[in-house]
């Protein structure tokens, strides 16, 4: 159970992470096209974790063949930036249709598509966990979504990029109790990242908008939002159930509002502080068994 609240602990961390880049992303995509950024961020990602790989000696939960265990990562980095690329790229395309607001809450329904994903893999639910989700999506309701809910087809393809995120939270589920996190994630970035680079070329002119790109961007979600934020997932979840994952990562849009009220001065209103309220106990309250788990372990061990 402690290892279960250290990987709770690294998934909210990387929340954090993703909740503070947000802004950052917003400045580059004003500059640049969504391929180009993307192949600009998710390459830095991988030369990020690069010098850690070579000092690092890999470590899994279960130890196969090195053949095997190679083979496997392999096509383990290659499905997980594939998933990535689609990800990314939809999000960065989808919010050009869209509100902010919307796009983010849209974004959170993975938190419904997950668990729902695992029922097709015998992975039923208690119905505490249900009630902790129903009350997350109301916050994230509260949080995001302050004008006319109208459809369109941005936000098509934000929901596209939940059931996206979804698979990719169930994915690095599978892949990272039987590979090396670390490995797995630096592959994964390098993946996208080339993937994101022949779409540019094709569709948009790098060369020519490489120029433009916001450096700061770049090196704030490419260290951060990629390198270490994604490593972090990819520890966390083998730890944690993907039903909880997908609660805890949505408590990125609360930590996206309150980085604007600190740093940029931004208010919040009583429906929005409401709704941080509503996710904060969502989150919580899914963490409880964890925490108590923990510290009947404490008592246990204590003379």
């Amino acid at each position: 159970m402690k290892d279960k609240l250290t990987g709770s602990i690294m998934l909210i961390t990387a929340t954090l992470i993703w909740g503070t880049s947000l802004t950052a992303q917003s400045i580059a995509a004003s500059h640049t096209g969504p391929f180009t950024f993307n192949a600009s961020r998710f390459l830095l990602g991988g030369m990020v974790l690069l010098p850690i790989l070579l000092i690092k000696k890999p470590a899994v939960s279960v130890p196969p063949s090195v053949p095997r265990r190679s083979r496997l990562l392999i096509f383990g980095g290659i499905i997980c930036g594939g998933i990535v690329f689609i990800t990314a790229s939809l999000q960065q395309i989808g919010i050009a249709g869209t509100t902010a607001g919307k796009a983010g809450f849209i974004t959170s329904l993975y938190i419904v598509i997950v668990p729902a994903l695992g029922l097709f893999f015998g992975r039923a639910l208690p119905l505490r966990t249900w009630g902790c989700i129903i009350l997350a999506i109301a916050g994230m309701y509260l949080l995001c979504v302050n004008e006319r809910f109208l459809f369109g087809f941005g936000d098509a393809l934000i929901l596209l990029c939940a059931f996206s995120t979804a698979v990719h939270i169930l994915a690095i589920d599978y892949f990272s109790s039987r590979v090396d996190c670390v490995r797995l994630s630096c592959l994964q970035f390098f993946v996208c990242g080339i993937l994101s680079l022949i779409a540019a070329f094709i569709v948009e002119n790098p060369l020519r908008q490489s120029a433009a790109v916001s450096v700061g961007a770049v090196l704030y979600t490419g260290i951060f939002s990629c390198g270490i934020a994604y490593t972090l997932q990819a520890l966390g979840q083998k730890n944690v159930q993907p039903a909880a994952t997908a609660l805890i990562l949505s408590f990125e849009s609360v930590f996206s509002v309150l980085a604007g009220w600190i740093v940029l001065g931004e208010r919040l209103n009583a429906r929005e502080i409401s709704g941080c309220l509503m996710m904060f106990a969502a989150i919580t309250a899914s963490q409880i068994p964890n925490i108590n788990a923990v510290k009947e372990k404490i008592r246990e061990t204590s003379p």
